[in-house]
Formats: structure tokens, sequence, C-alpha cells
């Protein structure tokens, strides 16, 4: 049986950057993680492709999902569903891939609750008033939205506390380089690295 691959998780704030930085990170030759692609019932934007950078559905399909137990985590934000397919990261982990999670702040919470062995990574922007300028420049919502994700975007930092790692989006190499170290650390812990020693050793322990 394979050993069973490492969930990472990297989530933060609507605005920080969490797909650019994750975009960077699986250019980088170096780097050998499975994505696991989202769910989402809002719109795509432009450029994004369904299967690629979200699985888009209604309303009512996602309510399916979360119905019939289909979702490793979920969560309704600023009117849409976000959320992760169940059986992709168990078949993954389980053949022995590593698997990246680019999420929401509630939904990582969910599964840090589900998966306590996962490395949960939170993204911040440097200061709330350059993740504004960041929203601002996006171009892709009104004022309106824009001040509910600023709201929003506060209080979740606050929960930074719940994570392991924080790397502050100040540039993207410099983000992508402290994900690729903490990822480097976590897998020469011990806890990872002791049950392959063990079992090597077989009956002479």
């Amino acid at each position: 049986m394979a050993k069973r691959g490492m969930l990472i998780v990297l989530s933060g704030p609507s605005g920080v950057g969490k797909g650019t930085v994750r975009k960077a990170l699986f250019e980088d030759p170096t780097v050998d993680f499975n994505y696991s692609i989202s769910m989402t019932t809002r719109q795509p934007r432009d450029g994004e492709k369904n299967g690629v950078d979200y699985f888009f559905v209604t309303k009512e399909e996602f309510e399916d999902h979360i119905k019939n137990g289909e979702m490793l985590e979920y969560a309704k934000y600023v009117d849409n569903y976000y959320g992760t397919p169940l059986k992709y990261v168990n078949d993954q982990l389980n053949a022995g891939h590593d698997v990246f999670l680019e999420i929401e702040v509630n939904g990582a919470l969910q599964v840090r609750a589900n998966c306590p062995d996962g490395v949960f990574i939170f993204l911040t922007p440097p200061d709330i008033k350059e993740l504004r300028n960041r929203l601002v420049g996006r171009g892709t919502d009104n004022i309106d939205i824009i001040n509910k994700r600023i709201q929003k975007a506060s209080k979740e930092i606050r929960m930074m506390q719940n994570y392991d790692y924080a790397v502050v989006n100040d540039t993207i190499n410099n983000a992508v380089s402290q994900i690729k170290d903490i990822v480097k650390s976590e897998r020469l812990k011990v806890k990872r690295v002791m049950p392959d020693y063990l079992t090597s050793l077989g009956d002479d322990i």
C-alpha cells in the first residue's frame, strides 16, 4: 500500500492573491502536488475554465452534493457556495499523492476538523489598505461588494491563530519560496518520518 500523501491547505481572505500564488507555485518545476479543484456556484471570471480553475455548478447541484455527503468542506461566501469534493481528495491521498487545496477560511477550518494531520497555511496581505487596493485594482466587484469583502477579511485575519503557518504575500516570489520551505520542513517531522522506519524494522522491534 502506498504511503498516504500529505494534505496542504492554502487559505486567506478574498483578494489576498491565493489563486495567483497557487498558479506560480505550480509553475515551479520542483513542485509535485496534485491540485484539488474547488467547486463553486459563482460565475466564471474572464479566462477561468470549468474543470481547471473551478468546477462551476448551479446552486441546486451544489446543495445536492451537500445532502449526499460528497463535500470535504463547503462555505457560503458573498451569496455563493464554495467547497471541496471529497472523493478526489481521498483517492489522491490514499494513492500516495500530496494534495494542495486553495480554499476560503471557513472551509479550511472545516478541513482542519476533518483532517487534523494536514498542513494549514494562512496567506495574509501586508495590511488591510493593500488588500483594498488589490480588490479595487482587480476590477471584478463594485464598491459595495468590496466593502463586504474588506469587513469579512478583517474578521478572517483574526482567525489566523487556527493555522500552522502564516505567509505574508508581499511579493509572489517570496510567498512561493516560503510555502516551499514550509512543505520541506513538514516532510522532515518525526510524525511523518517515523512510521516508515518502524515498518522497515519489521519484527526486529
